[in-house]
């Protein structure tokens, strides 16, 4: 019986999709079930962009739809990006003919991922999406194979590597989020529209899918609740680790009897926990079950190595024929997960503000938390340099979200607070 050959189109020819074509130019036979996977055809914005590989002997088309609905391959690798526009719209198509989908596109499947999971188990076509989260780091085969023989409470991690190698050259070079961005982004770490990343929006993206994965629902991106660290000043940071905590960008998603609690948040990390101690532009993320109990992984979440590695191996399931439910469920069974109401949700945290030099100001803070309802854990003072006023930090036990927004309400009226309290949480890990 002669060797099956797979044929390849690849939509989207940046990052990631020079690094797959490399791979399978070097590694046709790389799938442990035979067979050879070969690019047969390619799409892109631009045909004459300079690239570090050689495409002028691969069909070319200008339209990815064209592309993906091509009789001459057998399988569509989505990697242009974007929730809607040509992704979405070349993904539909080969969807509609049966053909297998492999995309890294996590906006796209975050937001109109129940639609398209309906649209592909109608047709008997794979829909997979490794690549989508935490780049070589298998997340999503945990979730959608490894952990279906068990109930998955939460899972809670850093997403972004952007967004950690930000903060993590901030407290080791002790230099402002701007300055710090700007350098990102010419080591290619950060986009030049870098608000999908430091807003928070992308690791949102990829908490969306991992919750959905995880509690066998509907993506529900609208629900997530996000902030990025595009406000976290170098002083929060520094005071933080005086306090021995170091400042993450986690995502988190929490399944309870009320629903489920989607969050991204600038987070306060113990020093020595896992999630402090994953620096630079790595991933990490935990996964908390009934029966196995606590899970955690870490790896490169970026770069054309890792996450072309995630489309292969993506590839390599097609090529043995695997066919599960796209989100853990059968795509009709998938409902919409019931948001919390944030307000209700309990968690400890740590609040910084400027306060007058005078006598009297601890004491009129500590008695407006009291007052309020929220008991202070730590408490630290530390004058800064040219500073119009003195800075104060500090962490509280547990408390409602409703009750510690009242109470950094009453604290800003206090005629001796310059500014209205910082809020970051700590996060529950």
């Amino acid at each position: 019986m002669s060797e099956k050959t797979w044929r390849i189109g690849v939509a989207g020819l940046g990052t990631v999709g020079a690094g797959l074509l490399t791979f399978l130019a070097d590694r046709p036979d790389f799938a442990p079930a035979g067979g050879r996977a070969v690019v047969t055809g390619v799409s892109a914005r631009s045909r004459s962009r300079p690239r570090p590989f050689d495409i002028s002997n691969l069909p070319w088309f200008d339209d990815p739809v064209a592309l993906a609905t091509s009789a001459d391959n057998d399988v569509f690798v989505e990697l242009i990006g974007g929730s809607d526009g040509p992704a979405k719209a070349a993904v539909e198509a080969a969807l509609k003919l049966g053909k297998p989908v492999v995309t890294a596109n996590k906006a796209l499947l975050a937001e109109h991922g129940a639609e398209l999971a309906v649209l592909a188990e109608a047709n008997g076509a794979p829909l997979v999406f490794e690549a989508a989260v935490m780049g070589g780091v298998p997340a999503v085969k945990m979730m959608r194979e490894a952990l279906v023989g068990d109930d998955v409470n939460s899972v809670a991690g850093i997403l972004n590597g952007t967004c950690n190698y930000i903060l993590t050259e901030m407290e080791q070079g002790g230099r402002p989020f701007a300055e710090v961005l700007a350098e990102a982004q010419r080591l290619g770490y950060a986009e030049a529209d870098p608000t999908m990343d430091v807003g928070g929006f992308d690791a949102a993206h990829k908490i969306t899918l991992l919750a959905a994965l995880a509690f066998g629902c509907a993506p529900n991106f609208a629900a997530a609740e996000i902030e990025g660290i595009d406000q976290i000043e170098l002083l929060d940071i520094k005071m933080a680790r005086d306090l021995g905590y170091r400042v993450k960008l986690v995502a988190s998603a929490d399944r309870s009897a009320d629903g489920v609690l989607v969050r991204v948040h600038p987070s306060l990390a113990p020093l020595s926990h896992p999630l402090a101690q994953a620096g630079g532009a790595l991933n990490a993320l935990f996964i908390e079950s009934q029966r196995i109990g606590r899970i955690f992984v870490q790896g490169p979440g970026a770069g054309a190595g890792p996450t072309a590695a995630a489309v292969a191996a993506d590839i390599a399931d097609v090529m043995t024929g695997a066919v599960r439910p796209v989100f853990q469920r059968p795509a009709t069974t998938l409902r919409p997960f019931t948001p919390v109401d944030p307000s209700k949700s309990m968690s400890r945290a740590y609040l910084r503000f400027l306060v007058k030099d005078e006598p009297g100001v601890i004491a009129a803070v500590s008695e407006t938390l009291a007052e309020a309802g929220v008991s202070i854990e730590s408490f630290l003072q530390k004058p800064v340099e040219n500073s119009e006023g003195v800075p104060i930090v500090l962490t509280t036990h547990a408390v409602a979200e409703s009750v510690l927004t009242a109470a950094i309400d009453r604290i800003a009226n206090l005629s001796s607070v310059l500014d209205r309290p910082r809020l970051l949480r700590i996060a529950r890990i």
